[in-house]
């Protein structure tokens, strides 16, 4: 009988040396899930007490509604990438994710990183719930020799600017001077208004959660919301501009990010060698010393309160982040970004950076791109920017005041 129990206890103590297994979901993109399967198989291999079962979020209609389904069953992950600011606001709300903070080395992760300035732009109610993978800023790319041809070096950066190139260059019907708009989808104001304000505004939040206000009423947004206005009231932009319309030379500039590169250099390869970047445009009383902050396309990864084994979750992703090579390996793999603030002075990244111009001024603005507000009203909101603020400005069916008077006060009853 002795026996016996002594043969249980050690199969009970084997169990729980052997027996931890952390639930890890990543995005379904092929590139991404490269560089996670590798980095998984050498964990497991060198850690057979902590086992990562990794696999990519389950199909659905988005990842957002297969990690509220997994919520709602009892079966959520344990780790999960892919998260943006919108849908962390929401986890939070529902008392879901682990304040990352509270757990060993976190900070000191984040100054090997660099990231003190990225990780405030996650912040919420005093605690950091998500670690930033990647953040794309979003530049603007124009069409160098065209620019030539008008008799300009270096791309326009203040309105006035713009506006200068644009009367040279613009066409009715035929040519335009910039790409303003890029849509009517609720995540295109990311990338045309917000990122507009945030470069007026030198990254000031477009949105104060804390008194349920938009906070774009101001000198900044005044002069945005007249950029847009005077752009489309003066033809020198349009709502329908075509297929491709910068490689085409239907416009001069337009807002990308750096998953465009490799995909420009396929597809347009002549073109793509005269294209040119350079930040979001600012207006005029801009100071010229002052760097241009930029929306930061970003998105981070959670730890789950419902996970057994926090600190060993968090265990394995400090191996993976502490790890600059695997920084690099996702440079390589992706051609995103790392959120990390020492992109070009760290030496890992030298030779990348040497060989890959591009990335590497993107790079450059990683410090300088500020994620969106953290609330569950994201896609409320931008709707409405959408259908109050942008289509009467293009439409000419409201003048710059009226539309931002208009907008902040349906934002302040969106968020009261």
């Amino acid at each position: 009988m002795k026996k016996v129990l002594f043969v249980v206890l050690i199969m009970l103590v084997v169990f729980s040396a052997f027996g931890k297994e952390i639930v890890f979901w990543t995005a379904p993109n092929p590139l991404q899930e490269s560089f996670w399967k590798e980095l998984v198989q050498q964990w497991n291999e060198e850690n057979p007490d902590i086992q990562i079962n990794w696999s990519t979020i389950p199909a659905a209609g988005s990842s957002e509604e297969a990690i509220l389904t997994s919520i709602a069953s009892g079966r959520s992950p344990d780790i999960c990438t892919n998260i943006f600011s919108g849908f962390a606001a929401q986890l939070i709300e529902a008392d879901q994710l682990v304040p990352l903070e509270t757990l060993p080395g976190y900070w000191e992760l984040i100054e090997q990183r660099k990231m003190e300035q990225i990780v405030e732009g996650w912040k919420f109610n005093g605690h950091y719930f998500v670690f930033p993978i990647y953040s794309n800023p979003m530049l603007m790319w124009w069409r160098g020799d065209l620019l030539q041809k008008l008799g300009y070096d270096s791309p326009p950066r203040t309105y006035s600017e713009i506006y200068e190139i644009s009367e040279k260059y613009s066409v009715p019907n035929e040519k335009f001077g910039m790409q303003v708009i890029l849509g009517r989808n609720w995540w295109d104001r990311w990338f045309d208004f917000i990122n507009y304000y945030y470069a007026a505004s030198g990254g000031k939040s477009y949105l104060d959660l804390e008194r349920a206000r938009a906070t774009f009423n101001d000198e900044h947004g005044k002069s945005v919301t007249e950029f847009i206005y005077k752009m489309f009231k003066n033809n020198w932009t349009a709502v329908d501009l075509g297929n491709y319309p910068l490689y085409n030379g239907v416009v001069l500039g337009g807002i990308r990010g750096p998953w465009e590169i490799n995909w420009a250099k396929e597809q347009f390869p002549d073109v793509f060698d005269d294209i040119v970047i350079s930040p979001p445009p600012v207006p005029d009383y801009y100071p010229d010393e002052e760097p241009v902050y930029t929306f930061a396309d970003t998105k981070g990864l959670v730890i789950f309160k419902s996970c057994k084994y926090k600190e060993e979750a968090w265990e394995f992703l400090k191996w993976v982040y502490s790890n600059e090579e695997n920084d690099l390996r996702w440079v390589t793999m992706t051609n995103l970004p790392p959120a990390r603030g020492d992109l070009l002075t760290n030496e890992m990244f030298t030779d990348y950076m040497a060989e890959n111009d591009f990335f590497a001024q993107y790079a450059g603005f990683v410090p300088y791109a500020v994620p969106p507000a953290l609330t569950t009203k994201t896609v409320d909101i931008q709707d409405a920017l959408t259908t109050y603020l942008i289509e009467p400005l293009m439409y000419d069916r409201a003048g710059p005041e009226e539309a931002l008077t208009d907008i902040v006060r349906r934002i302040r009853t969106i968020l009261f």
